[in-house]
């Protein structure tokens, strides 16, 4: 399951512990994607940074003992542009 040796622990990033226990209802900004989901993250929204900006993570039970990178996507999904004919109908590109 977990590579991390259990004398360690599960590692969470130190300011997102600290921002989650002061925090009471904005959501919380973070770049640490590899901070594991602990119990206290339930029910809270985190913006997790992907690379380029941040995304929201509302977190839920199912999500304890992964990661927060896990559930953020770093890539942008390719998508091509649809030819327009000039009478206004849409044409589908090959």
């Amino acid at each position: 399951m977990s590579k991390r040796t259990l004398w360690k622990g599960p590692f969470v990033d130190y300011t997102l512990f600290h921002e989650v226990r002061l925090s009471t209802n904005f959501s919380i900004k973070t770049t640490s994607r590899n901070s594991v989901i602990l119990p206290f993250l339930i029910g809270k929204t985190v913006n997790v940074h992907n690379g380029k900006f941040f995304l929201p993570l509302i977190i839920n039970e199912d999500m304890l003992g992964h990661k927060l990178g896990e559930f953020i996507p770093t890539r942008l999904r390719h998508v091509y542009k649809k030819k327009i004919k000039k009478n206004g109908s849409k044409i589908k590109s090959k």
